[in-house]
């Protein structure tokens, strides 16, 4: 009898425990998607108390500058009018750093930010050294050639003079590490002296001398925390909510974020737009294709044709005019040259990158894959494990009652087995005496 009533116990305590799980699972599948989306809207806004904010302070994820130079073989030849022949040398890798400081919170759901970016040569990543020697166009020379081009004849001359003075000619040979970070030349200060305002150098002059240890203006943003479908979206730039330097209202327009986070939840259909403080415009990259980087799902986003279209080609662009022909941005309008006309003349090309790595790498993986994964598939064996055992409960009820009712129905049978039963059913019901063992009687 104890046994028996032990078993029933059991069942339903076995019952209960199915009818629990069932009912978390259902609750998981009904309910997991909306707090899983909660947890990442609360987690990537910009505020100090999310998870991502210190990422977004200082960005962990190492980018690389990778420079390729052209190198003119034929430089005497080129002066006689032959045609240019160039080699291809490099990549000149450079690890970029990059960290916000005079971070403010305003009270309209945004912040302000100044972020500042270094560079580091990385030899083990380049071919070559920052010590290589590169024959190229000697900018300045060219520059101011092209400046003295509508000047009186006098200053022509005198121009003229300064650059045999100075021992200046139209290709230099130069270091890596002076084209890139700048050099001294006597000829800046002499255009400076005689020409103020004219030429936009001051001091050293290389091509990415003002990138180096420098800020790309003030970014204000907003933080998300409001109102989630803002965040990261630019609110304004050095104080403008739009620049001036094109001809159109759409081409002066600041869309997107500052380039460096978006939104979750990105599809297919989605873009990733931008402001580009170097390029001076806001830009749009398209879908491509889906892809998977360390076990890590990811959509690869590139730019459109039209980007950098000639406005002749693309009317939206003409706003970006004077244009040159379709692949080349005229910057000239935001990054004056002063009275210089433009030349087209391509030195080198390069490309920035940055993927994640090591323990940010890692928790990325936990937190956007493994976790999810074993919540999505919890809640469906929550459910099915909670059916199995509900079923078992049920199953074993029923067959319960069928031996019960095999119990009380031995009328069919004979008397003697009637009596018996009967017998066997009275004594169930008296107390037995103590020390007794009851035993179970099988029909």
């Amino acid at each position: 009898m104890c046994s028996r009533v032990r078993a029933r116990w059991g069942v339903a305590a076995l019952g209960c425990t199915g009818l629990l799980c069932a009912v978390l699972g259902a609750v998981m599948i009904v309910t997991l998607p909306s707090i899983v989306k909660q947890q990442v809207y609360k987690n990537v806004r910009i505020d100090p108390s999310s998870l991502s904010f210190g990422m977004w302070k200082e960005i962990p994820v190492p980018f690389y500058l990778s420079i390729y130079f052209f190198d003119v073989i034929n430089p005497k030849e080129i002066l006689q009018g032959k045609k240019p022949e160039v080699q291809e040398r490099g990549p000149y890798v450079y690890r970029e750093f990059r960290h916000k400081s005079n971070i403010t919170f305003n009270g309209n759901d945004t912040v302000s930010f100044l972020e500042y970016r270094s560079f580091q040569f990385q030899p083990d990543r380049s071919s070559g050294s920052e010590s290589d020697y590169i024959v190229m166009p000697n900018i300045l020379v060219l520059g101011a050639s092209v400046m003295m081009e509508k000047k009186p004849m006098a200053l022509k001359l005198l121009m003229t003079l300064a650059f045999s003075t100075l021992g200046e000619r139209a290709f230099m040979n130069r270091t890596v590490a002076d084209i890139m970070w700048g050099y001294e030349d006597p000829l800046v200060n002499v255009i400076n002296k005689y020409f103020p305002s004219m030429f936009p150098v001051k001091g050293k002059f290389g091509l990415f001398a003002g990138l180096n240890n420098s800020d790309s203006g003030l970014f204000t943003v907003f933080t998300g925390v409001k109102d989630f479908s803002r965040v990261h979206l630019v609110d304004k730039w050095n104080g403008l909510s739009k620049v001036n330097f094109w001809h159109s209202d759409q081409c002066n327009m600041i869309n997107g974020t500052s380039g460096q986070m978006w939104a979750p939840f990105m599809t297919p259909e989605s873009s990733l737009e931008f402001y580009s403080p170097e390029a001076c415009r806001s830009m749009k990259l398209i879908y491509q294709e889906e892809g998977m980087f360390e076990g890590i799902p990811t959509f690869r986003f590139k730019a459109p044709s039209t980007l950098f279209a000639s406005g002749a080609d693309y009317p939206p662009n003409e706003g970006f005019c004077p244009c040159l022909k379709s692949g080349i941005q005229n910057i000239s309008t935001c990054r004056q040259t002063a009275q210089i006309e433009p030349v087209v003349l391509p030195l080198l090309w390069f490309e920035e990158r940055g993927a994640m790595e090591g323990e940010t790498l890692h928790t990325f993986y936990i937190q956007l894959v493994l976790l999810p994964k074993v919540l999505h598939y919890a809640q469906y064996v929550l459910l099915a494990l909670g059916c199995v055992l509900l079923f078992i409960s049920v199953v074993y009820q029923i067959r319960s009652q069928e031996k019960c009712y095999l119990f009380w129905s031995s009328s069919k049978k004979g008397s003697q087995d009637k009596e018996a039963m009967q017998a066997y059913s009275e004594s169930l019901m008296t107390p037995a005496p103590k020390g007794t063992v009851l035993q179970e009687a099988r029909l």
